[in-house]
């Protein structure tokens, strides 16, 4: 196999031994990290594995990953809206208990999800292995250099949006910054413009998180008190949000090299 295809394999491999750590940190409840290193760790393999879509058991993969990730999303919402609580010094609000907690936990450790991906990932090198020598891996990089253009392509189309929606520049955002993360020298991307992507899916993070609980407020009358905090710092998550956006039009330009207005 080629340096490269050994190290794509190698880099799974390290992935699969982080989620067994994450898994036995969860079952003993040792750590508050435990389901965002888990879920850190699923997100650098769907990142490995998106531009590889279509070799041979790269989809279900990274499907599996995907699904763990939805499972455990709604415990790590509840995790990250804890501790926002907590630093407002309404730790009392806060929507799970530390034993709700530690059976959510539980849950995810035991769930039939994690040992389908941790079953699948047992069968990756095998079946790696086997499709490099079928000489079915021999356009690796070009596929990959391809598919992480037309994300940046994307990208460049979605900041010029005149009705830009937040939410879809999030997500693809995302998906370029750490696409460059895991492939750097496919990618292109030089470590100033990932750094300013890093800004701006910052940014849109923070305001997302406080449109949710904003949501939330709404909902639940408990949550209340938090609502004027929340919408002047998710106005000031808005603001800081389309000035990194504007930051980014230098690194994802136009291809048919228009003018275009910011966005508002």
């Amino acid at each position: 196999m080629s340096d490269f295809i050994e190290d794509c394999l190698e880099r799974v491999l390290a992935l699969q031994v982080r989620l067994y750590s994450c898994r036995a940190r969860l079952i003993d409840c040792t750590d508050a990290e435990a389901l965002h290193d888990l879920r850190v760790a699923l997100r650098q393999l769907r990142s490995l594995l998106r531009p590889l879509r279509g070799l041979p058991a790269v989809d279900a993969l990274e499907q599996g990953a995907a699904v763990l990730g939805r499972l455990s999303g709604p415990l790590r919402d509840r995790e990250v809206l804890g501790a926002e609580l907590e630093r407002l010094g309404l730790a009392h609000l806060a929507p799970t208990a530390d034993e709700q907690r530690a059976a959510g936990y539980a849950a995810i450790a035991h769930s039939r999800e994690l040992a389908d991906l941790l079953l699948l990932l047992d069968g990756w090198p095998s079946s790696w292995r086997e499709a490099a020598r079928q000489g079915q891996l021999r356009d690796v990089e070009k596929r990959i250099r391809r598919r992480l253009r037309r994300q940046q392509r994307r990208l460049a189309r979605a900041l010029r949006e005149p009705e830009h929606d937040r939410h879809r520049l999030r997500l693809l955002i995302k998906r370029v910054r750490y696409a460059a993360e895991a492939y750097p020298r496919q990618s292109r991307l030089p470590k100033a413009a990932q750094q300013r992507l890093k800004r701006a899916q910052g940014a849109l993070g923070d305001w997302h998180d406080h449109v949710q609980w904003l949501a939330q407020a709404e909902a639940l009358s408990a949550l209340r008190p938090c609502r004027a905090a929340w919408l002047q710092a998710q106005q000031a998550a808005e603001r800081r949000a389309d000035d990194a956006l504007l930051a980014l039009y230098g690194d994802f330009p136009s291809e048919d090299k228009a003018t275009f207005s910011p966005p508002i």
